[in-house]
């Protein structure tokens, strides 16, 4: 019998989406962490206080600081509210460019994922394709907005300007592309016996833990919830597409992994119907006053 020591290991501060957020003390046990201890709250950088005195067009290149794997859609967070409060049309046109950029973002953010996913596991190359994968969309979103990762695109009642000539069909070719690294990511990665000894039955869960603790996204959706706004409380205009809702069983880490990868595929199938409809015409721009005074009040959106 091979004698073993517990080890402590300090992990962080380090940064799941803002600088030097998150550490944690693990205990090891070999590979097997025998107890995890998290502490939060090392860095704030008081966003929300910043944008006390800042009218709303001015707070929304903060937002884009706030997660820069996923600007895009944090645009959309503050313009989607404010344009809730004071009742403002978005043109067709414009909604379809948000939506579009949005779910590339998701492509682009889960690619971030699953590279890091697999370095920290010990697998080198996957993060490298990840990360070229990824280079293709933020060409994408720098040829739209003149940007590579904060891109303050989106503004209140619209986007800042149109999609230059030939974009869409840029993103028309995208997808196939993806659509074929997809396959080639599976047979690199997911049938792999190490990765799988290292994932399945790892961080297991039930749903009610998931809802207790207020998780969302693949972190409640391994646990069998069929949960995701973009259906239950559809916005913008995913009610008009079709796509499926990627659930697991088990909730362990297996079934986070395998259901964000289904959902890059879905993002891929949104943006499959989203760059067909696209409308040949139409503003960028809704009619919004020139002073944003919303009414008095709140909204949650």
């Amino acid at each position: 019998m091979i004698r073993t020591e517990e080890l402590l290991l300090n992990v962080g501060p380090q940064h799941p989406s803002t600088h030097g957020v998150f550490r944690i003390i693990v205990k090891l046990d070999g590979e097997v962490i025998t107890e995890a201890i998290p502490v939060m709250g090392y860095l704030h950088r008081g966003t929300e206080k910043l944008a006390e005195n800042l009218n709303y067009t001015q707070i929304i290149p903060y937002t884009d600081r706030m997660d820069y794997v996923s600007a895009m859609t944090n645009n959309y967070v503050l313009c989607h509210a404010v344009e809730t409060m004071m009742g403002l049309e978005v043109p067709e046109r414009a909604e379809f460019l948000r939506l579009i950029v949005m779910e590339l973002q998701r492509v682009a953010s889960h690619l971030v994922w699953w590279g890091t996913y697999l370095l920290d596991i010990g697998a080198m190359s996957p993060f490298l394709f990840a990360f070229r994968d990824r280079e293709s969309i933020i060409d994408l979103f720098n040829e739209l907005s003149g940007a590579r990762l904060t891109y303050n695109y989106m503004r209140v009642g619209g986007v800042k300007w149109d999609a230059p000539p030939g974009w869409i069909d840029k993103v028309r070719d995208f997808i196939p592309y993806m659509e074929k690294k997809l396959l080639e990511y599976d047979s690199l990665v997911s049938g792999n016996e190490i990765f799988l000894a290292r994932i399945k039955g790892v961080g297991v869960y039930d749903a009610q833990t998931a809802i207790d603790y207020g998780l969302s996204g693949a972190n409640l959706r391994c646990t069998g919830v069929d949960w995701d706004l973009r259906k239950t409380e559809p916005y913008s205009l995913y009610s008009r597409f079709e796509f499926d809702v990627p659930t697991g069983t088990n909730g362990d880490c297996y079934d986070r992994y395998l259901i964000r990868m289904e959902e890059i595929r879905q993002s891929l199938r949104i943006l499959k119907q989203a760059v067909e409809q696209f409308p040949s015409e139409g503003e960028t721009m809704g009619k919004v006053p020139r002073a944003l005074r919303p009414p008095a009040g709140e909204t949650y959106v």
